[in-house]
Parts: C-alpha cells; sequence; structure tokens
C-alpha cells in the first residue's frame, strides 16, 4: 500500500508566466557552479536563488562554499522573499496532477500524482516491510546537505520521483481523464523545451478517488530523490514531497563517465580490456550513444571504440552487476585506473542532458583521458534491481524529464 496525503501548506506559481519565471532544473542536473550561476544571471527570479544560494551572487569570483553557513544563511533571506513575491501563492490541502511531454517523445504523457508521501514506508533496515524501495544507497553528507537546507528555508522544494506499475492502468487513465477536463492551472517551458502542466487538486471527493488508486499499488520505487526522501526522514519529519508515476510512463537516458588518465595511455587501456570485452574500433566519430544494454562505447585520443561485455564478465543472475554501469566500474574504473571507489571526486559523472559530442569535446580539450557512453538502462532492469533487494550501481539512472523545481513547494 501507498500512501498519499494533501500537503497542508503548498507555495506554488500564481500563473503559467510566474511558473516560467520561478521554476527551474533540480540542483543536481549541473555540471558545475559556473553553470548555476549563469542561468541565475539570465534568470535571477528562479527558485535556484534558494536551492543553491551560493550562486546568487553578482560575480562568479563571489560565489560561497555550497552548504556554508553563510549560503544556507542566503537561502533562508532568498525563501522568504520567494513566499513574499507576486509570482507565487499559499494553497491549503492539495494533492496535484503532474504532466511532462518531451518534444523528442510528444506522444508519451508522462503523467503522475503529487502530494506528501510518508518516510515511515520508505523500506530500510529498519522497516524492511516498506513500500517504497529506494534504488540506490544513501551517502550521510549528500543527505545531510539537504536536510541543512530543509532546516534553513523550513520548505521542501525538491520533490522525490516515485515509479509504481499501476498494472491494471486506472491509476494512468484518472489521470489523464481528469486532466483532460479541465485546463492546466499553470503550465511552463524548461531549457530542453519540455513541457510540464500542473492541474491543483483541492476537491476532497477527487482527492479520495485519486488516493484510494495509489493506496492500491503494492509498492513505489524511487526513481530520483533518494537523498530528499533520506533528508526529511533524518529530520524526524512524517512526510516528503513526492509525485507517483507510472513506470510506463517513465524514460531513461545514458549516465555517462569522463575519467582521468591514471597513469594509463589509450593502447595500455585496449589492450587491458581485451579480457572481458569485445573491442571494435568505430574510429573518429562525432559521438558514439550505444542504444542497447551491453554495448559499451569508450572514447580516446584514437577515437571511439565498441566494448561487448564478453559472457562471465559479469553474473548475469544478478541484477545490479547485470547493469553496465556496474560491469564498467568493476572492469575499467576499478580494473584498469585504480578508481576503486565509485565517489572518487576525479570521475565526472555526465547526465543524458549531455550528448556523446559533448564527451569527446572534453576528452579533446584535454581535461580527461577517457571517456565512456553507455546504454540508459531499461526499467525492467530499474525494477528488476529493487525487487532483489539490491541497490542501482552509483550515477546509473538518469529519468528524463525531471520534475521541475519550483512548481509545487511545501511550507513547514
Amino acid at each position: 500500500m501507498i500512501t498519499i496525503r494533501p500537503v497542508p501548506r503548498a507555495l506554488v506559481p500564481t500563473d503559467s508566466a510566474a511558473a516560467g519565471r520561478i521554476s527551474a532544473p533540480n540542483y543536481d542536473e549541473f555540471q558545475s557552479d559556473r553553470e548555476i550561476w549563469e542561468l541565475l544571471q539570465q534568470r535571477p527570479e528562479a527558485v535556484l536563488r534558494v536551492t543553491m544560494a551560493h550562486c546568487h551572487t553578482d560575480r562568479f569570483e563571489d560565489v560561497l562554499p555550497e552548504g556554508s553557513e553563510a549560503a544556507l544563511s542566503r537561502a533562508r533571506q532568498e525563501m522568504t522573499r520567494f513566499c513574499e513575491s507576486d509570482d507565487t501563492r499559499t494553497l491549503a490541502d492539495i494533492l496535484w496532477v503532474y504532466e511532462i511531454v518531451s518534444p523528442r517523445r510528444p506522444n508519451l504523457r508522462q503523467i503522475g500524482l503529487g502530494g506528501y508521501a510518508r518516510t515511515a514506508e520508505i523500506r530500510t533496515d529498519q522497516t524492511p516491510d516498506g513500500t517504497i524501495i529506494r534504488n540506490e544507497g544513501v551517502r550521510p553528507d549528500k543527505a545531510e546537505g539537504r536536510a541543512r537546507l530543509i532546516t534553513a528555508t523550513s520548505a521542501y522544494i525538491g520533490t522525490v520521483n516515485c515509479a509504481v506499475r499501476d498494472r491494471s492502468g486506472e491509476l494512468t487513465a484518472a489521470l489523464e481523464s481528469h486532466a483532460d477536463a479541465q485546463s492546466a492551472d499553470y503550465e511552463t517551458r524548461d531549457e530542453a523545451g519540455n513541457r510540464h502542466r500542473v492541474w491543483l487538486v483541492q476537491d476532497g471527493a477527487t482527492r479520495g478517488v485519486l488516493q484510494r488508486l495509489l493506496a492500491a499499488e503494492p509498492a513505489a520505487y524511487v526513481a530520483d530523490g533518494n537523498h530528499r526522501s533520506a533528508a526529511a526522514a533524518s529530520l524526524g519529519k512524517e512526510h516528503f514531497l513526492a509525485v507517483f508515476f507510472p513506470t510506463d510512463r517513465l524514460h531513461l537516458e545514458p549516465y555517462n563517465r569522463l575519467l582521468p588518465a591514471c597513469d594509463v595511455d589509450g593502447d595500455a587501456m585496449l589492450t587491458g580490456l581485451a579480457d572481458a570485452f569485445e573491442v571494435s574500433p568505430l574510429g573518429n566519430l562525432p559521438g558514439y550513444r550505444p542504444e542497447a544494454v551491453h554495448d559499451i562505447g569508450l572514447y580516446c585520443e584514437s577515437g571511439w571504440y565498441r566494448l561487448i561485455p564478453k559472457p562471465g564478465s559479469f553474473d548475469a543472475s544478478d541484477a545490479a552487476q547485470s547493469i553496465d554501469a556496474a560491469i564498467v566500474q568493476r572492469h575499467i574504473l576499478d580494473g584498469m585506473l585504480g578508481l576503486a571507489d565509485a565517489r572518487d571526486k576525479r570521475i565526472n559523472y555526465v547526465g543524458g542532458n549531455k550528448d556523446a559530442a559533448y564527451l569527446k569535446a572534453r576528452v579533446d580539450s584535454g581535461q580527461y583521458r577517457f571517456a565512456l557512453s553507455l546504454a540508459p538502462v531499461t526499467m525492467d532492469q530499474f525494477i528488476a534491481v529493487c525487487e532483489q533487494g539490491r541497490f542501482m550501481p552509483p550515477k546509473s539512472t538518469w529519468f528524463d524529464p525531471k520534475i521541475r523545481s519550483g512548481l509545487v513547494s511545501a511550507l513547514l
């Protein structure tokens, strides 16, 4: 059973124009502080001025250390201004229907139900029967950083993306029926052209119907936002902000890697990989994006290569070991480069909002020696890992499009 409750005090945009001004990507969609700072120069009213307050400066040279007391103080001040802005209003006891449509997949409506999920339903060692199943381990430092921001702002701004199977299709049908029966309360497009629409659900009878449909789901899988949910739990909060999407409406993009040399040149890398992979040269292509799992692209100074894991290079019965990110971690990052800790700061994880040409350019510039281009994880793989009680390898799932920050926040 999955519980969803109305948000007692929700902060939402006043209209679509306001949604366009204040909404923004999540904090973890950026490659650097420079990217965040540049977006804030263009759109100073964006909610990033709260979630990434350390970058809310006139000059890039004045960017503060993320998570510092000075940055948290600035976040607190900016949250007050955000609440007092003419672009926001406060509503009581709402759920919401949230739809995202990508221009690359115009016929796929990523539609879900938003509200308060219960921290008590998160599956942990202490609550092994929990019905909200995480897909990755939680790093205490990251969860603490999110918790400190929640405390500083007295708000939930980041939303957790949860996936449900909806085998009957009844939840999806009800969400689409509600959305098709009336105009959205507000909508906006993001930097990639994805259209985000929100229908606020304030009617008690409608809320009850949608709550009962979600309650019929035996489990939900955290697709994005493990640390946001963990932060709420660590603070002793009863709820966290979430949207529940049916799995057949979610889409995954690649999660790639840029790697340092670690005293290994291209020839040594290719020779060393022959034991675990079939290696085929592809030449100096502009980029290479594999479309199927167990098809991996490697770029170095001599061009692109296709790597196919050999039988025995991973345990096919283990859903987590079978993920390409785990295979390259074991045989390339650890086995060849000595980067045993996937959290090593020398590894640059590049989400699906950057293409393979971007990877090539970073290697060609001399900033990195190697790039790995991976196929997207499939939803079947993702669910299999969760249902085996395992965690996904670090930085292996990039759900796209992502929930946009600032479209619904919760005031505590």
